[in-house]
């Protein structure tokens, strides 16, 4: 039976079924859009009409006047929308959804009062700033003042009253008196964002706002994006900038009817300087920067193909999108490190990562405004016995001096040695040979010639004599008396390398403690320069040559670098050294500052440190990691507090009902999207609401999902040690398409009912989703508010019905 009258929802009445019409772009033709959220619309004459689900009756339509005398003819088609300014509605539920997210967030904010998890390192890295110590860490600096993610963590510490003394030395430490609410709640605070982000986004797609609810609600309710927001960790601050991205770029592509207006210019810049943001954060924020990389080509190749816009238009839409999404990005993102290097100017517990130039940079660093020995230019000359012999224009390795060896491998580590010898089974038992990531007194050698003794070139009466390419050295470990050894015993981790020993007693060793000294690029003679000279150190004896090959010995070896003698002769950074410390009572001195890195040298250093830490990450003993198959299934969570009875318990575990909702709904999506697909493919004649709605699950859904499998798949391909919160970007993506394939496949069911019967099915079934949901958070909610008492185990516990996985451990 046909509808009384027009109203704005959906389904149709049988006798004009366009509930969903696009609206042509002015852009030319083929380019259709889903009208704009408060764009004016256009009602179907005749029936009802879905924009935020369905709805029949009330709002009548104006018809248009025919001149007197003019002949009777049949009524032209109606319009797809007529006249009208968005519902209050939409903005009304977007409050609504906004309170319920920081309320969620905000509430027991303060619990539980000690350090949990990974506020170990991200809490201690906000101090760092407060404190400007310089600091290593895997992750880009946005988050942390946050290193900046840190930088933004460390500013919120800072305005809030706290002042960086806390250590943040292990989960469980209480926090007395410190103030730790300021740097919580600006998590909080972010994570309370992704919420209307996501409303927003969907809304935009869609076009259906009982779709932005049903993906709102999902978020609000998930008790792991709620525990994920309440500490201070980076994964809020990346999400946010993460969403921000997606739901700016979705809001430019809106405005793709009126470009270069100020809002179409607003949204694009918006992207850009999201994506710097999310890259400033973590560096799987790229994730983001190639989803928006994907729509900007896809943009363009449809620019492309519209025969009325000329080359020069062309060229401004492509000029706009370069500088909007790529230099705009990249300004910020090297902004955000030259403010990370002039905040961290002093010296601390990073700076053996990187090498003896960035150091120098450091206050408190013994390379900072250090004088280091060096033959000044009289004795230089006194000394001379041919014009030809160069004066030294920096310091030069002299025979008696204590030095430390550096290696070149980004974070290679000091040559190292101590008292403790390699186990049985591993090469010979000797005393064992490493390379160290921190000052220590065991990275301290003597260099001397292979036939002389240390005392002879200390003593006064003995003149300088200096270390030249090509010389043949022994270097005595200084703490042990022993001599740099090797031989034919294999290393401890890497096969056909040679192992790398202390050996001898007070110096005295053997023929396998000689070595080649020799600098790369440099003719035989040359002197050995501190810190510029790139030097390597062949072993006399076996051909081999000394190096570091980065692996991780095991809890024998004190988990420092592997040191080993390769016999294959390769000119990478492994196998080279450089002359960092070098003491020596009988030169005077020089200033090093001349050595000072430029700020491009130090960006490309950093950015080299921290992809190799990221790549080499381990996990933390008794720590929990996981596998990208588990993510979506809710395998596994994490503990973020406590493991016994009496602990204050936080476990992070999604809301079961929502994640598998929402993997259910991934297979769901691509069942939909291949019909759609197959049925306009086979030419299958389709009403316009279902042509409509194919082009929303198609066209947005497909860029959601796009968005989920750029999140996903890459940790496949992942070396490094992973954990179930690297999934939780990825769930926003699958959370947006929950709402837009459910409520596209509800309008398809209620387009097939009358009027009346569609209204509820559709009404009632996004109702029983979201009290689903609801339900199963009123269930799991103390995962995320914390629990004490009974573990899941005890029959006792209120939470033991609930352990419905025996993989979950709360």
């Amino acid at each position: 039976m046909p509808c009384e009258a027009t109203r704005l929802r959906f389904p149709p009445c049988p006798t004009a079924r366009t509930p969903f019409p696009l609206v042509p772009c002015a852009g030319g033709p083929g380019r259709r859009h889903l009208p704009r959220v408060g764009a004016r619309m256009t009602l179907a004459a005749g029936c009802c009409q879905a924009e935020s689900g369905p709805r029949c009756g009330g709002l009548r339509q104006r018809r248009p006047r025919r001149p007197a005398g003019e002949p009777s003819r049949p009524s032209p088609l109606p319009r797809a929308w007529a006249p009208l300014e968005a519902p209050v509605g939409v903005w009304v539920p977007l409050a609504f959804v906004t309170l319920l997210s920081f309320a969620s967030r905000f509430y027991r904010l303060s619990e539980p009062p000690h350090v949990c998890w990974d506020e170990t390192h991200f809490g201690k890295m906000g101090s760092y700033y407060i404190n400007r110590t310089f600091f290593f860490d895997v992750h880009p600096p946005l988050g942390k003042v946050n290193s900046s993610h840190q930088m933004l963590i460390g500013l919120a510490g800072y305005l809030s009253g706290y002042n960086g003394t806390f250590p943040f030395q292990k989960p469980g430490d209480r926090y007395e008196h410190h103030n730790y609410i300021g740097m919580r709640g600006f998590c909080a605070f972010l994570g309370s964002c992704l919420v209307p982000f996501a409303y927003l986004t969907v809304l935009e797609m869609s076009k259906s706002l009982y779709a932005a609810l049903l993906a709102a609600s999902i978020l609000i309710f998930d008790t792991g994006c709620i525990t994920l927001s309440q500490y201070i960790l980076l994964d809020p601050i990346l999400m946010f900038f993460l969403m921000g991205a997606v739901l700016s770029m979705v809001k430019c592509n809106s405005c793709a009817d009126r470009p270069f207006s100020a809002s179409w210019w607003f949204w694009l810049s918006l992207t850009g300087i999201n994506l710097a943001g999310a890259i400033g954060v973590k560096f799987v924020g790229l994730f983001v920067v190639l989803l928006v990389g994907l729509n900007t080509v896809y943009d363009l190749w449809e620019l492309l193909g519209d025969l009325s816009l000329s080359l020069v238009t062309l060229g401004k839409h492509l000029l706009a999108r370069v500088f909007c999404l790529i230099l705009l990005p990249l300004a910020l993102y090297t902004a955000q490190f030259a403010v990370h290097f002039a905040v961290l100017n002093k010296s601390g517990p990073g700076d053996g990562f990187f090498s003896s130039a960035f150091q120098s940079r450091l206050i408190g660093n013994n390379l900072h405004n250090v004088s280091v020995p060096e033959q000044n230019d009289r004795e230089a000359k006194g000394n001379c016995k041919s014009s030809d012999m160069p004066l030294p224009s920096s310091a030069d390795l002299a025979y008696g001096s204590v030095i430390t060896m550096k290696n070149l491998r980004m974070a290679g580590g000091y040559l190292h040695s101590h008292w403790h010898l390699y186990p049985e089974g591993v090469g010979a038992r000797q005393q064992q040979v490493t390379a160290y990531l921190h000052k220590d007194l065991n990275n301290l050698w003597v260099i001397k010639k292979h036939d002389s003794n240390t005392a002879d070139h200390l003593d006064p009466s003995y003149s300088v004599e200096f270390v030249r390419h090509g010389d043949v050295i022994r270097l005595e470990h200084k703490e042990t008396s022993r001599n740099l050894h090797s031989h034919q015993h294999e290393a401890p981790m890497t096969r056909k390398h040679f192992q790398v020993t202390g050996y001898g007693i007070n110096g005295t060793g053997d023929a396998n403690d000689f070595w080649r000294i020799e600098v790369v690029g440099r003719k035989a003679g040359k002197r050995i320069k501190v810190l510029r000279s790139q030097i390597r150190l062949t072993h006399l004896a076996t051909g081999c040559i000394l190096g570091s090959s980065g692996k991780t010995l095991p809890k024998w070896g004190w988990e420092q670098v592997e040191v080993t003698c390769t016999p294959y002769v390769k000119e990478t950074p492994n196998a080279l050294w450089n002359v960092e410390d070098h003491i020596n009572p009988k030169l005077p001195n020089i200033s090093l500052d001349v050595l000072k890195p430029s700020f491009p040298e130090v960006l490309l250093e950093s950015h080299m440190v921290m992809i190799r830490g990221n790549s080499g990450l381990k996990p933390k003993e008794n720590e929990v990691t996981s596998k990208p198959w588990h993510w979506p299934i809710n395998y596994q969570g994490l503990r973020f507090s406590g493991v016994n009875e009496t602990d204050y318990r936080v476990y992070l575990l999604g809301n079961p009902v929502v994640w598998w909702l929402n993997l259910v709904t991934i297979g769901l999506y691509l069942l939909m999207a291949t019909c759609a697909i197959v049925a306009m493919k086979r030419g299958v004649q389709l009403t316009a609401e279902f042509k409509e709605l194919s082009e929303v699950l198609l066209h947005s859904g497909g860029k959601i999902m796009l968005g989920w499998l750029l999140h996903y798949l890459p940790f496949f391909m992942m070396g490094r040690v992973l954990y179930f919160h690297h999934y939780f970007p990825a769930m926003l993506f699958s959370s947006m398409l929950t709402g837009i394939t459910w409520d596209t496949l509800l309008k398809f069911c209620a387009g097939r009912l009358s009027c009346s019967m569609g209204r509820r099915v559709y009404t009632y079934g996004t109702l029983a989703l979201m009290l689903l949901i609801v339900y199963s958070f009123y269930l799991f909610h103390p995962l995320s508010y914390g629990m004490v008492g009974p573990m899941a185990s005890d029959p006792n516990s209120p939470m033991a019905g609930l352990r419905w996985l025996e993989s979950w451990e709360f």
